[in-house]
């Protein structure tokens, strides 16, 4: 089933939540200052969503087995991410079909296309594709709900000041650069977990109307009563004393007032 709204998104969370997954990733530079003509993967780290199990694929943690010290990770880089990709596709394997939520990967530059660019770039020929109809644009659910200026530029830093905080592990786009200069991988793997975390979240309070946005209007107002839990007790109540006023109509129709 494909996924077009928001409010499709959060009625499909509601009813199979086990069907969800989260990804975000890190790489060495969006821009051109690269030893390779496109920005290696660092880490990705996957969330499902129900669970709230996260499993990660990280250069550290590959690195490891792969038995190469920090000091030698530059050299070895191909070896290290070529198995990293390999090992994140080999689980993409059995889970094509989920949905797989994002926060803009949505092309070459920065997105699935970029993943699969990168495994083929280091001789990967068993890339799997995840179907572009399975994949779900957190970014662009939440501006769907609650319209384009829920968030201040730029977005995620802003929605994560207005739901509890910066998580202290998150880094921005010139720290990642800074900490993969650094051989920072862990700290750069640290940011990718927060930020998964915070799209679950995000996902969570969605479902139970508790997003804070910067949106306002009254439809956007009526959506967030109406989706409360008090609102649901109200028209439970309310729904009882219907079949109430009802049950009593029908007695005096059948046997006259008393």
């Amino acid at each position: 089933m494909s996924i077009n709204n928001s409010k499709e998104f959060i009625k499909q969370l509601k009813a199979h939540p086990e069907n969800f997954y989260i990804i975000h990733y890190s790489c060495q530079n969006l821009n051109d200052d690269n030893e390779a003509l496109s920005p290696r993967i660092t880490s990705i780290a996957i969330t499902h969503y129900s669970t709230e199990q996260t499993l990660s694929f990280s250069t550290h943690s590959i690195a490891a087995e792969l038995h190469i010290s920090r000091e030698d990770v530059r050299d070895r880089f191909d070896d290290v991410e070529r198995e990293l990709l390999r090992g994140f596709y080999s689980f993409v394997r059995d889970r094509r079909d989920k949905y797989w939520v994002h926060w803009n990967m949505r092309n070459l530059t920065y997105g699935f296309e970029h993943l699969e660019h990168r495994y083929r770039a280091l001789g990967g020929q068993d890339a799997t594709i995840i179907p572009v109809e399975r994949r779900l644009n957190l970014n662009e659910l939440i501006a769907d709900r609650f319209g384009n200026g829920y968030a201040n530029h730029p977005k995620m830093p802003s929605l994560m000041n207005m739901n509890g905080g910066i998580h202290r592990h998150v880094l921005t786009g010139n720290e990642e650069v800074q900490a993969f200069q650094n051989n920072e991988f862990i700290r750069m793997h640290s940011s990718t977990l927060s930020k998964v975390g915070f799209f679950h979240s995000v996902m969570r309070k969605m479902v139970s109307g508790k997003l804070r946005t910067a949106s306002k209007g009254y439809g956007i107002a009526l959506d967030r009563i109406f989706e409360s839990r008090s609102a649901k007790t109200i028209g439970l109540f309310g729904t009882m004393i219907g079949v109430g006023t009802g049950g009593w109509q029908t007695y005096l129709w059948l046997f006259g007032a008393p």
